[in-house]
C-alpha cells in the first residue's frame, strides 16, 4: 500500500512526560539512573558488557523447548531457541501482559520494535546472534485492566465467568459468547477477516488458558520472525531466582534501595513505581495475594495462609512456583534468565526502571539498555485526505483539540480579518489629529491620547467580533477538525493506547504487520506516523 511517512520527536507530540522527553534529550540529571544510552553506542556498550553476566542457557533452552510444547513452531523459532544455548547469543526483550486479543496497538508495536530492532543487530554483527523476546506477565491478576479490548467504537469485557488469581491461568471457555459477538460485527468480508477469526478462535477456544491462548496468537503473528515467547509462571524459572525471592521476604533488600532511587528520582520527576517492604505475591490456584510481614509470621491477604519464618523458607524452596514478583522484582527474574542487551518498554516503564538500577546492582543482575517503544499513529486513508484538504501538518494534529481549532480558525481567517493594516492608517491620521490638537492648545494632548486609547479598543473589539462571526460561519470545517482529531486521537488519548489491532488487521491483513516492520525504526526515537495515501 501506498503511504507517507512522518517521525516527530516525542517531545513535540505532548504526550509524553518530562523524564521521557529528558532521557531521550540526554538530559545529565538522568545519567544515574540507567547504564546505557538509548542509541547505537548504548546498545554497543550494552553488548560488551552483557558477557560478564553469565545465564543458564542450557536450563533456559530446557524451559522454552518445554513452553512450546504442544505449539507449532517455525524453522526461525526452532533456530533461535537452539541458538540460545551459544554464549554468543543474546535477546532483545520485550513485555506485557497477556490482554485479551492483545488489548492494545502498543502491544503489537513493542513486539515490532523487539524484532526489528533484533534483525538490525543480526546484520550489522555477523560474530554474535540476537533473538527477539515477549516477557508474558501471565502472573498479573488485574482483570478489570487484561479482560477488556476496544473494537468499532464498543468495548468487549469479559468476567472470567467468576474466575480469579493470575490472568495467565484462567480458562479460556466462557470467552464464547464475547467471541461470537465480536465475529457478527467483525469485518469487512474479506480473507483477512476469516483468518483472523480462525486465529482467535484456534486461540481462545482450542487452548486450555489465557496463557496458552496468548502465545498461539502472539506465535501465529509473530513466530516465522523467530519472536520467543517467555512465560514465568514456569517452576523451572523461579528456581532461577529463589535467592532474590529469599533475601527480599526476610531482608526486604529491595523496598530500602528502590525507595532511595525513588526520593531522588521525585526530586525533579514523578516517580512510576512504590516498593513495598515484601515485593512478593502468593501465587497458588486462583490466589495471587501479597505476603506481609506481621511480627514473627509472614501472611497471605485475604486468606488464612500464614507461616512462621523456617515454614516459610520451606515452602519457598520445595515450591518456588508458589511466589510471584511485582513490578519491582519482576525485571530481575527477566534478566537473571534472559542474556539480554536490552529491553523495550513504553514510558512508564522506562520511568520504573530508572528506579531499578541499584537494585540490579545489588544482586549482581546485569542492567540492560533501556528503549522507549516506537510509538505509531496510523491514519487511514480517510483521514489523510481530510488532514491535507484542512491544510494541516502532521505536527499540527498532535495539538488539542480546542487548540487545533483556534489556530485553524486563526490560519484561515487572519488573512482578511486581521485589521493590523487598518489600524495603521488610522494610527498615523490620529497622531496628525493630535499634533494638529496640540498646535491649538498644549493642554488638549492627554485629551488627543485618551481619544486614541479609546479608538484603537474598540477596533480591537472589533476585530474580535468579526473573529468570532467567522467562527461561526466556519463551524462546518471545524466539525471537520474535530472529526479528525477523534479518529486519530479517540478519547483524547493516543490511538495506540484506545484501539486494537483487529482494526486493521481485518483490512491489510499482515501488511500492516509488514507495513510497521518496514518504518519503525527501533534508535530514532521518535513517533512514527504512517498516513495511507
Amino acid at each position: 500500500m501506498d503511504c507517507k511517512v512522518t517521525y516527530i520527536p516525542y517531545k513535540q507530540t505532548g504526550y509524553y512526560s518530562p523524564l521521557v522527553t529528558d532521557y531521550l534529550d540526554s538530559n545529565k540529571a538522568l545519567n544515574a539512573f540507567y547504564q546505557f544510552a538509548p542509541d547505537n553506542t548504548g546498545i554497543e556498550q550494552a553488548i560488551a558488557k552483557r558477557t560478564d553476566f553469565p545465564v543458564d542457557r542450557a536450563a533456559l533452552v530446557s524451559i522454552l523447548r518445554n513452553q512450546y510444547s504442544g505449539h507449532n513452531t517455525s524453522e526461525q523459532l526452532e533456530n533461535n531457541i537452539a541458538a540460545l544455548g551459544n554464549d554468543n547469543t543474546f535477546t532483545i526483550c520485550t513485555a506485557h501482559q497477556p490482554n485479551l486479543l492483545t488489548g492494545y496497538l502498543y502491544f503489537i508495536y513493542k513486539i515490532v520494535h523487539a524484532i526489528k530492532l533484533t534483525d538490525e543487530l543480526n546484520q550489522k554483527h555477523a560474530d554474535k546472534h540476537f533473538v527477539p523476546v515477549y516477557f508474558m506477565g501471565s502472573e498479573d491478576n488485574d482483570l478489570d485492566e487484561l479482560g477488556k479490548f476496544r473494537y468499532a467504537d464498543e468495548q468487549y469485557v469479559w468476567d472470567a465467568n467468576g474466575q480469579t488469581g493470575a490472568v495467565g491461568r484462567m480458562d479460556t471457555k466462557s470467552l464464547k459468547p464475547l467471541l461470537n459477538k465480536l465475529f457478527t460485527k467483525l469485518g469487512p468480508p474479506n480473507e483477512h477477516t476469516e483468518k483472523l477469526k480462525e486465529l482467535i478462535t484456534e486461540a481462545y477456544q482450542g487452548k486450555k488458558n489465557i496463557a496458552a491462548a496468548t502465545r498461539h496468537l502472539v506465535n501465529e503473528l509473530f513466530g516465522h520472525y523467530g519472536l520467543v515467547v517467555f512465560d514465568p509462571d514456569d517452576a523451572a524459572v523461579k528456581q532461577q531466582v529463589v535467592d532474590i525471592f529469599e533475601d527480599d521476604l526476610i531482608n526486604h533488600t529491595a523496598n530500602t534501595l528502590v525507595s532511595q532511587q525513588a526520593g531522588i528520582l521525585a526530586e525533579q520527576y514523578k516517580a512510576q513505581a512504590y516498593p513495598r517492604f515484601i515485593n512478593l505475591f502468593y501465587l497458588k490456584g486462583d490466589v495471587r495475594e501479597r505476603i506481609e510481614r506481621q511480627d514473627d509470621k509472614w501472611v497471605v491477604l485475604n486468606t488464612d495462609i500464614s507461616w512462621s519464618k523456617d515454614e516459610l523458607l520451606n515452602e519457598l524452596k520445595s515450591h518456588p512456583e508458589h511466589f510471584s514478583p511485582n513490578v519491582i522484582l519482576r525485571g530481575l527474574l527477566q534478566e537473571r534468565l534472559l542474556p539480554d542487551v536490552a529491553f523495550i518498554g513504553g514510558g512508564a516503564e522506562v520511568a520504573y526502571w530508572f528506579q531499578l538500577k541499584t537494585v540490579f546492582a545489588h544482586y549482581k543482575v546485569f542492567y540492560p539498555a533501556i528503549l522507549l517503544r516506537q510509538s505509531v499513529l496510523w491514519a487511514e486513508k480517510k483521514y489523510n485526505d481530510l488532514q491535507e484538504q484542512l491544510e494541516l501538518t502532521d505536527e499540527q494534529i498532535f495539538m488539542k483539540e480546542d487548540e487545533l481549532k483556534k489556530h485553524f480558525a486563526h490560519k484561515n481567517t487572519e488573512k482578511h480579518l486581521t485589521l493590523d493594516e487598518e489600524q495603521m492608517a488610522i494610527e498615523e491620521l490620529l497622531n496628525k489629529l493630535k499634533e494638529k490638537a496640540e498646535q491649538v492648545d498644549n493642554t488638549l494632548s492627554s485629551s488627543a491620547e485618551a481619544v486614541i486609547t479609546k479608538i484603537n479598543y474598540q477596533i480591537k473589539v472589533l476585530e474580535q467580533k468579526m473573529l468570532r462571526a467567522e467562527k461561526r460561519n466556519m463551524d462546518v470545517d471545524l466539525q471537520r477538525v474535530a472529526r479528525l482529531k477523534q479518529g486519530l486521537f479517540p478519547k483524547d488519548s493516543l490511538q495506540e493506547r484506545q484501539e486494537n489491532f483487529i482494526s486493521y488487521y481485518t483490512i491489510y491483513g499482515d501488511g500492516f504487520i509488514k507495513m510497521l516492520y518496514k518504518h519503525i525504526q527501533p534508535l530514532k526515537n521518535q513517533f512514527l506516523m504512517i498516513s495511507e495515501c
